[in-house]
């Protein structure tokens, strides 16, 4: 597809005159996310629907693991999701069933005064739902928060180039770069970004580290209680800015960890929809004519994630020869129960202006040959039977299909290369703990809801960086990956991340393994819903008949 006139597009979306067509056009590659295929009803936001009506509540079950409800500091899908619907961010995701794009959020404007100068127009009247204004200085105090290194946030390298933030009224923010910076209306936004998700400054100071137990934002809906291994609860709140909405009175969350049980549950009327759905239930629930299944690939991927700071891993001959050992057509055959693609990179096809179509056939990234990785197998330093450390956490934890599927076909094919892992199952919070620490030979996991290739593969695999869990280091990746990400031109974007990308598949820290879909169910009562796929569950326009 060709670039959008990204420069057309935002300042329609924004109402501002933008001065640097070059920022904008390169941006505008961060959301060429074209449709792939939207399953089921995925398009129904566009079918003629009766008026909206107010009231009511929404029971879903929730699947995928929460973590905080602290926006700065979660590092989960099923998280976001809540998020998105408890906060606003400067910036917002919106999808127009064809295309990925930016609106104005809290933002009513954008002007661009450089590459490196951004003034943002704040919208008036806004309130956090404690009743403090949400104004610059309170804008000010969020952004800074997240860029603090004292603070810590795992979202900090959005900002790490963020040279000041000037309140020039009490509407009007400015933000000064010390370089261009293409990810930018991504970490704005306030659901996938989290960076530019703006939290209650009075409320933090107020719950401290328990403020991801009591959150406080401006979004359509206010927190009211999580009990514990049982339920969120949200209700409306009647000052949102946007009008008349949010419809619904309440939302009920219920934490459900069986996915068979939320199913159950589904399928017979006791919620009224999931937050994701495993691949295996797929098939059966699209031939349910009360259902309403939402999905297609989305910018996401799946790998087998190998620890280079300690052997056997440390020995790239041997950490290139797992990289080929593995089958992805299987994976994706038997994993994702044919709902995903092989992945041969980390750059998904969302990425319309960064992913190769016909890399397939291109002799690019990592793929199955088995006769390949026998020889490099032979070369590595490290000889005769191995059995590493397979970490692999009980349970559903979303989209990616992690859990004891992928390490039940991986261990197989890994054997044919003399290497017989040692799986151990554990739950979800020591799986985190042993990953965050590098306690694990190997461990599988999958990066989804990426809306441009800069958070694909920056923060997860540059070296030093909070996501890099495995310790890879290569300043050449280093290079060409902080390069795209200063760069504009699109272009020479995409050289770039083919650069960084060639490096990081063949010192093979990681084996890629694919790219899925991610599944959003609901009942047919439920309308209103606007899918976009960036793993988002807005709730804003919904409504039940």
């Amino acid at each position: 597809m060709t670039t959008p006139d990204y420069k057309s597009q935002l300042a329609a979306a924004l109402a501002v005159k933008f001065q640097r067509r070059g920022f904008l056009k390169a941006a505008g590659a961060a959301i060429g996310l074209a449709s792939a295929g939207v399953m089921g009803l995925g398009s129904a936001s566009a079918m003629a629907q009766p008026g909206p009506r107010k009231g009511g509540t929404l029971t879903l079950g929730w699947l995928d693991a929460i973590d905080t409800l602290d926006p700065h500091f979660t590092m989960s899908g099923g998280s976001i999701k809540v998020l998105n619907n408890v906060f606003n961010g400067i910036l917002k995701v919106a999808y127009d069933g064809k295309q990925v794009s930016f609106a104005p959020d809290l933002a009513q404007s954008w002007d661009m005064i450089d590459e490196k100068t951004h003034v943002f127009k704040l919208r008036p009247g806004v309130k956090f739902h404690n009743g403090d204004l949400c104004n610059a200085e309170a804008v000010k105090w969020s952004l800074a928060r997240v860029a603090d290194p004292a603070v810590k946030s795992p979202h900090a390298w959005k900002f790490a180039d963020l040279d000041g933030i000037d309140v020039v009224d009490e509407l009007t923010l400015r933000l000064r770069f010390k370089q261009p910076f293409a990810f930018l209306p991504v970490a704005l936004t306030g659901s996938t970004g989290r960076a530019g998700t703006i939290v209650s400054k009075r409320a933090v100071e107020q719950h401290g580290q328990a403020f991801g137990r009591n959150p406080v934002g401006t979004g359509p809906f206010k927190f009211i209680s999580w009990k514990e291994n049982d339920s969120i609860e949200l209700v409306r709140n009647p000052d949102y800015f946007e009008a008349g909405q949010p419809y619904l009175d309440k939302v009920v969350i219920r934490l459900l960890k069986e996915p068979s049980a939320g199913v159950a549950a589904l399928m017979s009327g006791q919620v009224d929809g999931l937050s994701v759905c495993p691949f295996q239930f797929i098939p059966q629930l699209r031939q349910r004519a009360d259902l309403q299944v939402f999905g297609q690939v989305e910018g996401n991927y799946s790998f087998l994630g190998m620890n280079n700071k300690r052997a056997p891993f440390d020995d790239l001959a041997l950490r290139q020869a797992v990289s080929f050992a593995i089958d992805r057509n299987v994976i994706v055959q038997q994993s994702y129960f044919g709902e995903a693609i092989p992945a041969y990179t980390c750059i998904s096809p969302p990425m319309t202006d960064f992913y190769d179509p016909n890399i397939a056939k291109s002799g690019r990234g990592q793929f199955f040959d088995l006769e390949k990785a026998k020889a490099l197998r032979a070369k590595s330093r490290h000889q005769g039977e191995l059995n590493p450390v397979y970490i692999v956490t009980d349970g559903f934890t979303g989209s990616g299909g992690m859990g004891t599927r992928n390490a039940q076909l991986i261990a197989p094919m890994l054997a044919q290369i003399g290497i017989k892992p040692k799986i151990e199952l554990v739950d979800r919070a020591v799986w985190a703990q042993r990953r965050n620490a590098g306690d694990f030979d190997l461990y599988d996991e999958a990066w989804i809801a990426d809306l441009d290739p800069d958070e694909t593969i920056t923060p997860e695999w540059s070296t030093g960086k909070p996501w890099n869990f495995v310790g890879y280091s290569n300043p050449a990746f280093d290079k060409a990956a902080a390069a795209a990400g200063r760069t504009m031109d699109v272009a020479q974007r995409r050289k770039l991340y083919i650069e960084a990308e060639d490096v990081l598949m063949a010192d093979a820290p990681l084996a890629v393994l694919a790219h899925m879909k991610v599944f959003k169910i609901l009942s047919s009562k439920v309308k209103g819903f606007e899918y976009i796929p960036a793993d988002l569950l807005n709730l804003h326009t919904v409504w039940r008949a």
